[in-house]
This record gives structure tokens, C-alpha cells and sequence, in this order.
């Protein structure tokens, strides 16, 4: 069913009881209409509903560039909301990778109980590749239950491995039960306001999310896993920063890329390289905003490749920021219109 609400408030509220009658619920729109649904996305966390918001980044703040792309949400999908808030957060990389990483975020969010949140951008949604329709039948499946058990039954009751609740349609015999926005007892479900209760239940909330990464596949990664430069990346600039560091190894030149798709939590496997580089040169389409997380998560000194026209990366752009960060002089003069200068801060 497609419900095309008055405003994106009533969509995302719309989503939420979608997803408390056991449904499948999706909503999307781009940064400013995700503004908008932030206090209900906060409702999705404290309920632990299992709903998938997708955003369409595009060039702001405001309507700002409202038919071009940007990486500028990043933030704003990791911390957006009040109070501790957390939820999921992974970009596809292309159109194609649009449609598997729908399944990956409809499989999280039902399998921990959480929002998900699925990254696109401008470039993306105006772009198109060769995508070849995939058996379904060949695709890995994985099982949604509803709980009909009533037996020792606790709304809040949680699951050991995932620490997620149970799902229980509203109305089955035996498991009739509310949830709500304020803060609820650990166990029962019911409202409480206890001290001890409510940061036992923020760091739950937290870790859930983080236990995510049991469930996260292998780092898309080219190259070797220690070397001179890891370019880091995420969401549509895929392409040109694969094409940029094929090219320089083709030269002999000692750079990877890592292309990450999960941001929260973030992906295990880079935690395991990205030490092992003398330079990380984080390119995005904005001021720097992975490059934030990143120093702040692994204590490791960063250097930016930013743009924030509306366009995407060309190859030779990111080619001569690492060569600059191999000390070599770039071949190409950059334009006026070219990336702002690095920064490491």
C-alpha cells in the first residue's frame, strides 16, 4: 500500500503505525522533509519499531539545491534527533546498489527492532547503470516472526543476541500490550522514571544498534590492507573513487579504497585497516562530515577531499589529492571551479 500523506510529519507517523501492525513500513523524502520527521523518528526509537526512512540527499541547507546532489545528511541521519537517540544508517553506492541495499535495511530493522535509515543522493536517484534483475528466489532470506506465545510475555523482554523485543501484532489473544514515547520500565513495558531504569535502557538502545555489526558483510575494499593512502568514501561518489585508485595502482602507487556502506554502527572491517595507512584522505560531497566521525571513532588524523557544488567528484580530482599526499606535484592545474583545498580539520 502507497499512502501519500499531507506533510512529512503525518508520513513518518503513518510509518510508525504501519510498522506496530506487523507491516513492512517505509517512508522517505530528503534532508529537509527528514528534519521534519525527526521528533516521530524518535517515537520509532523509544517504541522500537522496525522502520526504514530513505533520504535523497541533496544540496542545502533549506531547499538549497534542490536538484542536485550533496553528501551533507550524514550528521543529521547519525544524530538528528533529541536525546540519545541512536538508529542504523548505511548508503548504497549506485542506482543498481539501491534495490540490495533495501533488503539489507528492511532485514535489520525487523531483525533488531530499530529505524533504519537508507542514504541516497542526488546522483544517485538521477543516474542509472546496467542492473541485471535478480533471481529472487536466489536471494539470501531471512525470517520475520510475530510473536503468538503469550507464555512469560514481556513487551520489553529482549532477544540475547540482538537485544531486540518481541514483535507482537496489536490485538493478538494474550499479548495485548502499549507502547509509548515516554521512557518504559525494562522489562514490563510500563511508563517509568526511575534514575537506574532510564540509563540501563539508553545504553540498551545503544548497543543494540552497535551489535548490528555482527550482521555487517565484508569492507568493500580495493587494494592491499596497509600502504600510503587509504581513500575512504561512502554513498555515490563509489565510482570515481574506484576508477581514481585503480588508476594509481596501475602506476605502481601503494593506495586502496575502502568504500563504506554501514555508518552506524560503522563498519567493523575498516576499524581493522585504517591504522595500517600513513595517509586517510576521506572524500565526500560536503564539509567534512565522515572525516568528523572518523577522527573522532578511531583517533587517527584525517585529510579531507571536499566538494560542495551539486556535482560529483571527477577522477582527476581525487588523483591529484593523493598525489599530493605522496608528494607529487599533480598533473592537472586544478580550475576555479575544482574541490576546495584539503583540510585536515
Amino acid at each position: 500500500m502507497t499512502f501519500q500523506a499531507e506533510d512529512e510529519i503525518a508520513a513518518m507517523g503513518a510509518a510508525i503505525g504501519a510498522a506496530y501492525g506487523g507491516a513492512v513500513a517505509v517512508t522517505a523524502s530528503s534532508g529537509p522533509g527528514i528534519a521534519l520527521k525527526g521528533e516521530a523518528i524518535g517515537l520509532a526509537v523509544m517504541t522500537e519499531l522496525p522502520v526504514v526512512i530513505l533520504n535523497v540527499q541533496r544540496g542545502g541547507p533549506s531547499t538549497g539545491l534542490p536538484t542536485k546532489t550533496e553528501q551533507s545528511d550524514l550528521l543529521q541521519a547519525v544524530y538528528g534527533r533529541n536525546g540519545e537517540s541512536p538508529i542504523a544508517v548505511l548508503a548504497a553506492k549506485s542506482p543498481g546498489d539501491t534495490f540490495y541495499c533495501a533488503v539489507e535495511a528492511v532485514k535489520i530493522a525487523t531483525r533488531y527492532m530499530v529505524p533504519v535509515m537508507l542514504l541516497s543522493d542526488g546522483y544517485i536517484a538521477n543516474g542509472s547503470e546496467p542492473w541485471p534483475l535478480p533471481n529472487l528466489a536466489t536471494l539470501p532470506r531471512f525470517d520475520v516472526i510475530h510473536r503468538t506465545d503469550p507464555t512469560g510475555y514481556f513487551v520489553y523482554e529482549r532477544d540475547p543476541r540482538t537485544l531486540a523485543r518481541a514483535w507482537v501484532i496489536p490485538g493478538t489473544p494474550g499479548l495485548e500490550h502499549r507502547i509509548g514515547g515516554i521512557e518504559k520500565d525494562a522489562l514490563t513495558g510500563n511508563i517509568s522514571y526511575a534514575p537506574e531504569n532510564h540509563e540501563k535502557q539508553t545504553h540498551v538502545r545503544a548497543e543494540k544498534v552497535q551489535r548490528i555489526a555482527q550482521d555487517v558483510g565484508e569492507l568493500d575494499l580495493a587494494g592491499a590492507e596497509s600502504g600510503d593512502v587509504l581513500i575512504v568514501g561512502w554513498g555515490g561518489t563509489f565510482g570515481s573513487l574506484r576508477q581514481a585508485q585503480q588508476a594509481l595502482a596501475a602506476q605502481g602507487k601503494s593506495v586502496s579504497h575502502a568504500h563504506v556502506k554501514w555508518l552506524s554502527p560503522m563498519e567493523p572491517g575498516l576499524a581493522k585497516i585504517i591504522k595500517n595507512f600513513k595517509h586517510v584522505l576521506v572524500a565526500e560531497l560536503n564539509m567534512g562530515q565522515l572525516r568528523q566521525l572518523l577522527r573522532a571513532e578511531f583517533l587517527i588524523d584525517c585529510v579531507g577531499l571536499n566538494k560542495i557544488q551539486g556535482m560529483p567528484f571527477k577522477v582527476r580530482e581525487v588523483q591529484d589529492a593523493v598525489e599530493k599526499l605522496l608528494g607529487a606535484a599533480p598533473t592537472v592545474t586544478p580550475s576555479p571551479e575544482s574541490t576546495q583545498p584539503l583540510a585536515s580539520a
